[in-house]
Parts: structure tokens; C-alpha cells; sequence
């Protein structure tokens, strides 16, 4: 029996590889790592920190792709398993016409969500500077952009994937122009997805691994505990910045109010396409597919900002971890 249960729906064909035979560790990594690599499409120069939704009887998502003049922008994909896939070779071109906002400089690191009617793709938009782009589709095949949702510089806008307390609601991480050497992780919400206010702080960096800066990662998973929110941590070595993951609860009502955080990280670069490509030691979690029934988690994550990798869990012992290895 689960001892804490995922609220949403079941998804039968969710990626899943057992956990291997005598291992510890509360993620493992799945066996066909990287599931895409760098020069899937014929001009990509890297593929990573990309975002994936079941949709219809398979899966869709939008893909961070940096090209070989290294031009950074998403593109829309499409596969049967979650793990082999067909990426469109052109980027995504969105519908609208708003002002100043729909000629944009880069698009990286997106996420998808569905709220209510349609999904909602967030992205790090280049808008005079680093800002949250968001736009909507049905089909992934046509984008609807809208306005941005704040001022530069801004990165890792990540939507909840249901209203909270009337209001769409969304983590995001201030940031500056450059490699950001800080950030704390902060809650806003809106109305109606333009206007947006009521903001909170919900997390800071502190030691180790995590001491430099902190962003949200996947879609946060609503359980029976609270929000599971996997992010990213940063640690600043002697060689460079050093990308790990942790998880934390947030309360369901109040997300900015932190129930339980982990003091170790979850997972970190160990394998070569996590240590080594155009940005070593970097794992960096952008999406993650859940099933209600079975409780089983498939979490996708940028290796080295080069390829893209999957790592499994399950809400009972990400959630036990959580709890049990929590500092706040």
C-alpha cells in the first residue's frame, strides 16, 4: 500500500525502468541515458532542459535547442514512449502580434503545463534581458504567445498546475543579466495570466550545494503532503558553477510556506554526460510525468546543458526522503 498518494490522474504508459538491484539512492537514472542526444536534428548543437506532457495517446513537449550558430530556441516534439522522439527541426514561431514582445532575442528552458482547458508553455524569453515568455496551445502545433508575465531579468517561471485560491499561480527565480550568482525562489499569482502581484518568498539559497542559487525545476506535483517541488541547487567550486537537484514540500494552499526541504541533494553530476559537454556538471530538472495509480515519477533533466536525460522515483520514497532528510 502507498503510504502517500500523488493527486492527478493515472498515466498507464509512463516511462519506468525498476529501481536496479541494491541501489540506495532515492533517483535512479534510466538505462538509455542520455534519451536524447545533442545532434538528434540535423543543425542542433545540443538538445537539454526540456519540457515533456502526456498528450493524447503519447507524449508532446517543447525542447530547448541551440543550433550550430548557437542560437538558443524552442521547438515542439512529439513520441509514442516518452523516450524516443521526433523533434521539429524548425523552432516554434508564435502566433501574435503584441507589441515589442513578440520579437524576442532567445527562447530557452521551457516548461509546459495544462491548466483547465489547453497547455501553457513558460520559457526564459529574451525581452531586453532575461524575463518568463508564456504562451498556449491545444495541439502543439500552434503557439499562442501572450505578454510576458514580468519585468527583466527573470528565469525559471514554472506554473502550478491548477488554480490556488482563484488564481493562476507561478514560481520564478529574479535574476540578473549575466550568470546570475544568486537567487532565491519566489510565488506570484494572477488573475488572469497578465497581471500579476501578491508576491511571497518561498525559498533561499544556503550551504553547500545549494549555496549559490536555487530554481524550480519540473511542474510542482500536487500529493497528499503538499506541493513536491524538485529544483535545481548551485554550488560555486574552484572549477565553476556545479548544478544538483533537491526536492522540497510546499503547503497546498499557501505554497510559499515551506513544509520540508532536503538538506542533501537527490541527485548530482556523477555520469559523463552530466560532467562533461558545453557546461560540466550540470543536472538541471525542467519536467516530470507522474501516475496517480502506481505512484511512479519520471522526472526529464538537462546533462551538462548538452543532452537530455530521465531519472525515475516514486511519490513514497521521494516524499519519505523529503521528510526524513529535511532542514529548513
Amino acid at each position: 500500500m502507498k503510504e502517500y498518494k500523488i493527486i492527478g490522474n493515472e498515466l498507464k504508459n509512463i516511462p519506468w525502468e525498476d529501481k536496479p538491484e541494491g541501489c540506495k539512492d532515492v533517483l535512479w537514472r534510466s538505462s538509455m541515458n542520455p534519451i536524447i542526444p545533442r545532434d538528434l536534428l540535423p543543425k542542433s548543437n545540443s538538445i537539454f532542459n526540456s519540457a515533456v506532457v502526456a498528450f493524447e495517446d503519447g507524449f508532446a513537449g517543447v525542447f530547448r535547442v541551440d543550433d550550430t550558430r548557437r542560437e538558443m530556441r524552442i521547438h515542439a516534439g512529439f513520441s509514442k514512449d516518452g523516450v524516443h522522439w521526433d523533434i521539429d527541426e524548425k523552432p516554434i514561431e508564435f502566433i501574435g502580434d503584441i507589441e515589442q514582445v513578440s520579437e524576442f532575442d532567445y527562447a530557452y528552458d521551457p516548461r509546459v503545463v495544462w491548466i483547465e482547458d489547453r497547455y501553457y508553455v513558460t520559457w526564459c524569453n529574451g525581452f531586453h534581458g532575461p524575463t518568463i515568455g508564456i504562451a498556449y496551445t491545444y495541439d502543439f502545433k500552434a503557439f499562442y504567445q501572450m505578454e510576458n508575465a514580468f519585468l527583466p531579468y527573470n528565469r525559471n517561471g514554472v506554473l502550478f498546475p491548477r488554480k490556488i485560491n482563484g488564481k493562476f499561480a507561478m514560481l520564478s527565480r529574479p535574476s540578473d543579466s549575466g550568470h546570475t550568482p544568486f537567487g532565491d525562489i519566489f510565488y506570484s499569482q494572477s488573475p488572469d495570466l497578465i497581471h500579476w502581484g501578491q508576491h511571497r518568498h518561498v525559498m533561499e539559497p544556503r550551504g553547500w550545494w545549494q549555496s549559490t542559487k536555487i530554481g524550480a525545476g519540473p511542474v510542482p506535483i500536487e500529493t497528499s503532503e503538499g506541493w513536491l517541488l524538485i529544483y535545481h541547487g548551485v554550488l560555486t567550486s574552484c572549477n565553476g558553477y556545479v548544478y544538483h537537484m533537491g526536492a522540497a514540500l510546499l503547503d497546498l494552499e499557501k505554497p510559499w510556506k515551506v513544509i520540508a526541504r532536503t538538506e542533501p541533494y537527490i541527485l548530482n553530476p556523477r555520469h559523463d554526460y552530466e560532467c562533461v559537454g558545453d557546461v560540466p556538471n550540470v543536472v538541471f530538472p525542467c519536467a516530470a510525468l507522474t501516475d496517480e495509480a502506481t505512484g511512479r515519477i519520471a522526472i526529464y533533466y538537462g546533462g551538462a546543458d548538452t543532452v537530455t536525460c530521465l531519472a525515475y522515483t516514486t511519490v513514497d520514497e521521494l516524499v519519505r526522503f523529503t521528510l526524513e532528510n529535511s532542514k529548513l
